[in-house]
């Protein structure tokens, strides 16, 4: 990453100083033929040095400002004006060299060139995004932790060099045969390979940290971890611990969870710490055997996964991430999403907070601020049944149920399976997690149970807001934007009938 920042700090005053020279030439109204005479430049070094690729030598850049009627000092400024200001703004800025452009096979030299080929369209177009980004108040977090889930997706969240470096530490340190791995054991491996120094309750005397897992002073080396952690929490914090290590994870936060994002490597790696954790606590080889008997039930059986949290000593959430990693690798299941959304009974407020889709963009997900989400997914549905409970004094800690959800309006359905809980560190939050897979050929042939009779139908869709399903008991907002969108359609209609007339 440090290479790629200096790489990026070099390209960025080349392709400023390339700017300056086409906005002035065209300022001047000179074509590459008259600027070339007056310099003696070739017209190929000088659509080169106005595309960012070159940059000359100080007796060039002399007949360059002479030949543009500027002064050298002007010329290698680093200011642009106002049209282009938000380009220079841009470039000045880490966001090129923060852009985790190597990932997805984008070579940092072609989004210059874009840049340099149109630089007031990219202007405008970058203001815009700045201005979007401000009425819908999105963080820079936002844009990492959007990079990172579009990693994901295209890797099928699935990462073989991962699963093998967890096969090799569970043979290294002789872990291997075991459905559940001691928390005592993990310990022991921090202390006594890494030098840390566990501290049960070392968050105790910070009560604005109660909401925090685990805490890690690198100077130390003291992993301060929150006395309300289970077992099963506990194993997993430990457990990402020795994945920062053993996959050489140098850029971290020292929080369990992400509070701020400051890079694309640090929300990367702590993805990575984190599925070499689950890789390590939930055996691939052995979970494959427990997916494929999930799979082949002729019936829905919810407490097959209550089993396999006991078996695995795994959170729900650790057991719907493994089963995204590898359904698309080895049952072919790769038109999948999965959701986890949290529920404040004392609002009512239900939020979106999790989302991944694989192959395609599939009908649940993120929605416009201020919306309320669909009342009918499970998601949604498992939530308001916990709450409920108790509210009759019959509190429940995780309910466990499935569904099949076809979205309004389309051909598409998706059976979905659906775990809600009751956070030991939220205590004023409830949260369900969701895998939906789409009803196809592919799905039918691996998943027996998926048109068990018992499994509840809904018609779904995103938002109240969008929805215009007219009898709708679980309603929660009128349908706003779907009323304007009809509406914007009856003008469009009407203008196509005058304009025909």
């Amino acid at each position: 990453m440090q290479h790629t920042k200096i790489m990026a700090a070099i390209i960025n005053h080349k392709i400023i100083f390339g700017l300056k020279i086409r906005q002035m030439r065209t300022e001047r109204n000179l074509s590459y033929a008259v600027l070339a005479e007056q310099t003696g430049m070739s017209l190929s070094y000088l659509n080169e040095i106005e595309k960012g690729k070159k940059f000359p030598k100080e007796d060039k850049i002399e007949l360059l400002a002479n030949a543009l009627q500027t002064s050298v000092e002007e010329l290698t400024s680093a200011e642009l004006k106002n049209n282009l200001a938000p380009v220079g703004d841009l470039l000045r800025s880490n966001f090129l060299s923060e852009l985790p452009l190597e990932l997805f096979g984008i070579d940092l030299q072609k989004v210059v060139e874009i840049i340099a080929d149109a630089p007031l369209k990219v202007g405008a177009f970058i203001s815009t995004l700045v201005e979007l980004s401000r009425n819908y108040a999105l963080r820079e977090e936002n844009f990492y932790f959007g990079a990172l889930r579009a990693y994901l997706e295209l890797n099928n969240n699935y990462f073989e060099d991962i699963e093998e470096l967890a096969a090799k530490f569970i043979r290294e340190h002789r872990l291997s045969g075991n459905y559940t791995l001691p928390v005592s054991r993990l310990q022991a491996i921090l202390q006594k390979k890494y030098g840390y120094t566990i501290v049960e309750d070392g968050l105790k005397d910070y009560p604005n940290l109660r909401s925090i897992r685990s805490v890690y002073q690198p100077r130390s080396r003291h992993l301060l971890l929150n006395s309300q952690l289970s077992n099963r929490q506990r194993a997993f914090q430990l457990a990402k611990e020795l994945g920062f290590h053993y996959l050489g994870l140098k850029e971290r936060a020292y929080t369990s969870s992400l509070l701020r994002v400051h890079n694309f490597d640090e929300a990367l790696n702590h993805f990575k710490a984190g599925y070499f954790a689950a890789a390590l606590l939930i055996n691939r080889e052995a979970f494959l055997k427990d997916i494929r008997q999930f799979f082949g039930f002729p019936a829905w059986n919810s407490g097959f996964f209550v089993e396999l949290m006991d078996k695995y000593q795994a959170t729900p959430e650790m057991l719907f991430q493994r089963i995204t990693n590898l359904a698309p690798r080895y049952f072919g299941l790769q038109k999948l999403f999965l959701l986890r959304m949290i529920h404040n009974p004392n609002t009512g407020e239900y939020e979106l907070d999790k989302e991944m889709h694989l192959e395609r963009r599939h009908h649940p997900q993120g929605s416009g601020l201020g919306e309320h989400y669909c009342r009918r997914w499970i998601s949604l549905t498992l939530l308001q049944d916990m709450e409920e409970l108790n509210n009759k004094n019959e509190r429940a800690e995780v309910l466990i149920g499935a569904q099949r959800s076809k979205y309004f309006g389309t051909e598409d359905e998706y059976v979905c399976f659906t775990i809600a809980r009751r956070p030991a560190f939220f205590p004023q939050r409830n949260i369900s997690v969701t895998i939906g897979f789409l009803v196809d050929k592919e799905m039918k042939a691996k998943i027996k149970w998926w048109n068990d009779p018992l499994i509840p139908r809904r018609i779904v869709n995103q938002t109240c807001e969008r929805c215009t399903i007219t009898d709708c008991k679980e309603r929660a907002a009128p349908p706003v934007i779907a009323e304007q969108r009809e509406q914007r359609q009856l003008i469009q209609d009407d203008l196509q009938r005058l304009m025909g007339a």
